[in-house]
Parts: C-alpha cells; structure tokens; sequence
C-alpha cells in the first residue's frame, strides 16, 4: 500500500518530467479562468453603473405627463395637450396617500449668457422639493424658498457644467446671468452627479416654476406644467400612491369611468427594476459565454490525460507489481489532473485580473472584480480537473499488471 503523500509527490514529479506538456494542457483552463474573471467583472460594472444611475434619477418615483392631444381623430403625441396644472400638483401632495414629496415641472432649453460667456441649456422651471427628489445637492449658496415660488423671484440654481462652461472658476453666486434674455440671480450651484448614459446630470438650470410660467417660457395655457413628479415613501406604497394619483387627477378633471383621460402616469420603479433585470441576465449571459472556455479546457486536460496512460503504461504496470493498489494509481492521475486545473486557474485569476484592469485604463467601462468571481473561477477549475481527470484515471487503474508490464 501507498500513502497519500507518496502518490502526491509521484503525481507532481510526473507533471515536473513534463512541464512543456503540462503548460500546455493549463493553457485552456488558464484561458478559462480569465474569462470568466473578465466577463463577470464587466457584467458586475454594467449592475453597478445602471444602479448608480438609477440612484441618481431618484427612486420610487411616479411621473404624470399630459396625454396626447385628440384632434379629427389625430393623435398629437404625449404632452401635445397640457392639461396638469399647480393646483393638481398641490392636490396630490395633499390627499394621495404615501407621498414624500411633490415636484410640478416645466423645462425648456434656453440660451444662457454671462458677460461675453453664453451657453446652451435645459432650464427647469420647478419647486425645491424636485432637487429632492431627484437626489441634488447644493455645493454653494443655497435652494429655493417657498417665497421665491410665492412671488416668482428670479432666482437661480445652477449645475457645475453650467457654472463651468458660463464662470470658469470664478464664484457665481449672486452673479447675474440672462436666461431667454431675463436676468436672473444665480443663488445656488449643484454638486456634480456626472453623466447618465448621453445624458449630462449637471448640464441645466432650475429657475421657480411660476417664474418659468409668466417671465420666461410663456404658455397659451396659464398655470399648466409640462409634468408633475410623485415621490413616494418607498416601495410598499408604491402601487397605492399611483392608484390615489389616478383617482384624484380622474376626479379633478372630471373624468369618468371608461372615457379617455388626459393624463398618464409612469412608474419609474417599474422600469428600473426591468432594467436590473436585463443587466443580471446580460451577466448571467456573460459567465455561461466565458464557462464554454473552461469545459474546452477541460476537454483538453481529459485528452492529454488519456495520452499519459499510454505512454505511461509500462510505469504503471511496475507500480503495481512493488504493491501499489488500483484506487493509488487512480488516485495519482486524479491528482495530476486536478492539479493542472487549480495551476492553471490561479494564473487565469491574475491573467483575469491584469486584462480587466487593462479594459478600465483603456476605456470608460466600469469593471468590478468580486471575490465571488475568483472564488466561482477557481472552484469551477477544480470541479474540471476532476470530472475530465476521472476517467483517465478510472481507466489507468483497470490496467492488468502483466499486461502492462509486456507494454511496449
């Protein structure tokens, strides 16, 4: 009989002999291994940068628009009909149930000038509860008062690429800028939230809703607001805040049952976790692509392993003769197997981790590298090496002693 320590050091030994044939055969689990690394961690960036920038458009939202327009039969198009209003908005935040917050809002893009500075932007005409709503926070000066909606005062807040592109480095606050050609006081700048997607966080302007209404958009239709923005209180109430909205804007507008309405909401959660949804498919996608590499891998450490029984059939056979058993001889091969499948996992984990790094450095791909990943890889590599070593090893034990003693 032969200990456990003995078949381990002949299995490393044989390995060692051919080391040529061995990185060889670690080649496709290294490639494997790396894969998977890569793949997830692109995957895992892609969860991570589609919650940040959902984190930044706020949660638990629900946004009403003004349906289409009905004309002869001809549908105009959302908001072609403005029909929300102030009043809906101070309705809602009154009587819906699980409200956090209520933000009524109208945005156009408008040409702001600073001096012999101009630029283009969207400038949003709302209440100070939308900056909270959406997740803004003031970095200098401060937010609007319910006096500056009360009294229409024209008063600014600024995003930093606004402030950036008009001020350069100066300080704006309490500087006057003109916005549509009206000059306003610039009484806040946002702190930086950065890009979602194509779209510039910090690349706007809000201005007091009743101040957009009567000294800068102008409407044919006193009062009315492009949308109103519902926050609630979280995910609970959600369903139950949309239903109240529903009801009480159907009742306002005198709706009835079964007619057309004017307005429509939005479930921005809805949407969010669809997309979350996606995202983690996309990544399961990803590892499972990546795996095929492992099993290809695996496949090859299987067909070398056959060769080596071979080849090593006369040593096999004089190992059995000085008193080495089938389950020793079965147990060798499965070490050389399974060792090849860890070696070259561990070096797949840092040729895995040096490529993704090499993706961040060399685009703006979010790549993040969980333990979960290199724990999954390695334990996957071992799992290879012993399925595919199982029955080369199963068949070098079958073996008959003299049979492979007279093997040439």
């Amino acid at each position: 009989m032969i200990d456990f320590n003995s078949t381990f050091k002949i299995a490393v030994l044989s390995l060692k002999t051919n080391r040529m044939r061995s990185t060889l055969t670690s080649l496709g689990v290294i490639i494997g291994v790396a894969a998977v690394i890569v793949m997830l961690a692109i995957g895992t960036g892609a969860s991570e940068r589609v919650t940040k920038d959902m984190e930044s458009m706020g949660s638990n939202l629900l946004t009403i628009r003004s349906a289409s327009a009905n004309q002869g039969g001809v549908r105009q198009g959302a908001g072609s009909k403005p029909s929300l209003t102030l009043k809906d908005a101070e309705a809602l935040n009154r009587l819906a149930r699980g409200v956090e917050a209520v933000a009524p809002v109208s945005n156009q893009n408008q040409q702001v000038v600073y001096g012999n500075q101009n630029w283009s932007t969207t400038v949003y005409g709302t209440t100070r509860q939308y900056l909270k709503i959406k997740n803004y926070e003031i970095l200098l000066g401060r937010n609007f008062h319910p006096e500056d909606v009360k009294n229409s005062t024209k008063s600014a807040i600024i995003g930093s690429t606004v402030s950036y592109e008009l001020f350069g480095d100066v300080n704006p606050i309490n500087k006057t800028i003109r916005i549509g050609g009206v000059p306003f006081k610039v009484i806040g700048v946002l702190k930086s939230k950065g890009s979602s997607g194509p779209f510039d966080n910090d690349d706007l302007i809000f201005i007091p809703i009743t101040t957009a209404q009567k000294k800068v958009f102008g409407t044919y239709f006193p009062g009315t607001v492009n949308m109103i923005i519902v926050k609630a209180q979280d995910s609970d109430v959600i369903k139950t805040t949309e239903e109240d909205i529903d009801e009480i804007l159907s009742l306002r507008h005198n709706i009835g049952k079964g007619r057309y309405k004017d307005f429509e909401i939005r479930n921005s959660a809805e949407f969010q976790e669809k997309l979350k949804s996606t995202v983690r498919t996309f990544s399961i996608l990803l590892g499972s692509i990546a795996s095929v590499s492992l099993l290809v891998g695996g496949i090859g450490i299987m067909n070398i392993m056959l060769v080596s029984v071979t080849e090593r059939t006369r040593e096999i056979g004089i190992r059995m003769a000085i008193g080495a058993r089938s389950l020793d001889i079965r147990k060798q091969f499965l070490i050389e197997a399974l060792l090849l499948a860890l070696i070259g996992g561990v070096i797949g984990v840092f040729a895995g981790i040096i490529t993704t790094k090499i993706i961040s450095v060399l685009s703006d791909m979010l790549t993040v590298i969980s333990p979960f990943s290199i724990i999954l890889s390695l334990s996957f590599s071992a799992m290879v090496g012993v399925i595919f070593g199982f029955y080369p090893a199963y068949k070098a034990s079958l073996l008959n002693p003299i049979d492979a003693l007279r093997y040439e």
